[in-house]
C-alpha cells in the first residue's frame, strides 16, 4: 500500500478535507490495476522553451510523460483523451531551482570547516508547508542545500516535488539506483569564523587544498590490489573522491569577484565539476567565468541589505553572463527569496536587459542541466516528464498568477483549491496545521 501523500495529511489536518484520487481510466475491470488517463490540454500559449511559443497549442500527457505537443490545429487529439480547454492561459515547463533550503533543511554543524559525510537526506521535513508554497510557484523540481557557514557543509538532494510523505518518495535516483545529488560549497565570509574555521580567505583555500589532496591520496590507498593495505572506510574522503571523479557537481557558494576566481582555481587545480551560485560580482569577472566554462545560477535579490560582500550585486548580472556566453539559471535560496515569487527573479533580469527567452530557459532548461537532469526535466518536449505550471498571463507580469502545478502528470497545485490558496497568498507560516494551536499557546503564556 502506498504512502498517503502529504497534502492528505495537512488538509486532514487543516480543513478535515482528504486529497481526491487520481482518477483511472473508464472502462477499467473490476480489481485491475488503474491505469493512468490520457489528458489533452488544448488552446494555451505553449512555451516548450526548447523551442518557440505556439501561440495556440496542445499538450497530451500519458502515464506522467509528455506524449504529445504541437499547433492545435494539426495535432490529432488521441482517442479516448480527456480533453480540457486552457484557451487563454500560458503553460511553461515546471520550473526548476537550483538552489534552495526547503523542508527546514540542516547540514554540518560547528566541529569542522569541512564535512562533506554529512547528508542532507537526514534532515529534511517534506510534510513542511515550504514544499507547498514552492509549489504555488510553480516549481517542480529543486536542489534542496545544507547551509553556508562551511567551506563544505554536506551533500546535497534532488527532489521532484511531489506529494508523498517520506523523502525517499521526492527523491530523483541515477540510472544505478543511487540518490541523485551534488556537495555544497563555499567560500567568502560564511566560513570565516573562530577556529576550527579559518580566518582568511587565503587560509580557506588552503584547508580545501589540504582535504583534497587526502581525498587523492585515499583513492590510491583504497585502489591497492591487497586488501591488507587499503586504509579503513571514510564517508567524508569517499564523498570527495566522487568530487575529483566527476560523479558529483559541486555548488559553490561564492559572491565576491575574487572568491568566485578562487573557486575556479581550485576546480582547474583538481579537475572539479563546478557550478558557481550566487556570484554577485559576476558582471566584474564575466569573462574569465565564461573561459572557464563555468554555469552560474544567480540570485537576484529586490531589496537592500544582506551581506557586505554582496553589495556590488546588479540584476545586470544575468546579462552581462548570457553575452559573455555564460549558462546562466536562477534561483531562490530560499527563504532568502520566496519560491512563491521564482518567476518576479527573471522579470527583474528581462528588465535589466536579459533577452526573455534566456530568462525563461534560466527558470527552467539551464537549470535541469546544471542538475544533469535536462533529459528528464527543463522543457516541455515528447518523452519527458509531464512537468508543467499553467498561468493566467504573461510570465513576467506582476499580475500574472500561478494557476496549477504539475508534476509528472498529477496536479500537486490548484490555485481554486482553498488549502492550495492559503499556501499561495498566506504569510510565513501560513497552511501550516501546528500555527492555531502554537498561536493559541503564545495567547495563552501572554495572559
Amino acid at each position: 500500500m502506498s504512502s498517503p501523500s502529504i497534502r492528505a495529511r495537512q488538509r486532514a489536518c487543516a480543513l478535515g478535507l482528504a486529497l481526491a484520487a487520481w482518477p483511472s481510466s473508464t472502462g477499467a475491470q473490476a480489481g485491475a490495476a488503474p491505469q493512468p488517463e490520457t489528458l489533452a490540454l488544448v488552446g494555451a500559449r505553449l512555451i516548450p522553451v526548447a523551442g518557440p511559443p505556439i501561440e495556440s497549442g496542445i499538450l497530451v500527457v500519458h502515464d506522467g510523460v509528455i506524449a504529445y505537443i504541437g499547433p492545435l490545429d494539426s495535432t490529432p487529439i488521441p482517442a479516448g483523451s480527456v480533453v480540457r480547454d486552457v484557451s487563454g492561459k500560458v503553460i511553461l515547463p515546471g520550473l526548476v531551482d537550483t538552489h534552495t533550503h526547503l523542508g527546514q533543511v540542516e547540514g554540518g554543524d560547528s566541529s569542522a570547516p569541512i564535512q562533506p559525510e554529512v547528508r542532507v537526506l537526514d534532515s529534511i521535513d517534506v510534510l513542511d508547508p515550504s514544499l507547498q508554497r514552492a509549489q504555488a510557484g510553480g516549481i517542480t523540481t529543486v536542489n534542496i542545500m545544507p547551509g553556508s557557514g562551511h567551506l563544505l557543509s554536506g551533500q546535497t538532494l534532488y527532489l521532484k516535488l511531489r506529494d508523498r510523505a517520506t523523502i525517499e518518495e521526492l527523491c530523483l535516483r541515477l540510472p544505478d539506483g543511487s540518490l541523485a545529488g551534488g556537495i555544497k560549497m563555499a567560500n567568502g565570509t560564511n566560513s570565516r569564523r573562530d577556529p576550527p574555521f579559518p580566518g582568511t580567505r587565503a587560509k580557506s583555500a588552503a584547508l580545501v587544498r589540504e582535504r583534497f589532496l587526502a581525498a587523492q591520496e585515499y583513492a590510491r590507498k583504497r585502489a591497492d590490489p591487497d586488501p591488507e593495505k587499503r586504509p579503513a572506510r571514510d564517508l567524508g574522503l569517499e564523498v570527495l573522491v566522487d568530487a575529483l571523479e566527476k560523479k558529483r557537481v559541486i555548488h559553490h557558494h561564492t559572491h565576491r569577484h575574487d572568491d568566485v576566481l578562487t573557486v575556479l582555481r581550485l576546480r582547474d587545480e583538481f579537475g572539479l565539476e563546478v557550478v558557481l551560485h550566487h556570484v554577485s560580482d559576476a558582471w566584474k569577472v564575466a569573462d574569465e567565468i565564461a573561459r572557464a566554462h563555468a554555469p552560474c545560477s544567480l540570485i537576484v535579490i529586490d531589496s537592500p541589505g544582506g551581506k557586505l560582500e554582496a553589495r556590488d550585486m546588479r540584476w545586470e548580472n544575468g546579462n552581462a553572463l548570457v553575452e559573455a556566453g555564460v549558462d546562466v539559471a536562477f534561483h531562490t535560496d530560499d527563504g532568502i527569496t520566496d519560491s512563491r515569487l521564482f518567476l518576479r527573479s527573471a522579470a527583474l533580469a528581462v528588465r535589466a536587459g536579459m533577452a526573455r527567452d534566456k530568462a525563461l530557459e534560466a527558470l527552467t532548461l539551464a537549470g535541469a542541466r546544471m542538475l544533469g537532469l535536462q533529459g528528464r526535466v527543463g522543457s516541455l518536449e515528447v518523452g519527458k516528464d509531464a512537468d508543467f505550471v499553467l498561468l493566467d498571463g504573461d510570465p513576467f507580469s506582476v499580475y500574472t498568477k500561478v494557476l496549477e502545478t504539475w508534476v509528472e502528470g498529477r496536479k500537486v497545485f490548484d490555485r481554486t483549491d482553498p488549502q492550495d490558496h492559503l499556501w499561495a497568498v498566506g504569510g510565513f507560516g501560513a497552511g501550516s496545521p501546528h500555527a492555531p494551536p502554537c498561536c493559541a499557546e503564545e495567547e495563552e503564556e501572554d495572559r
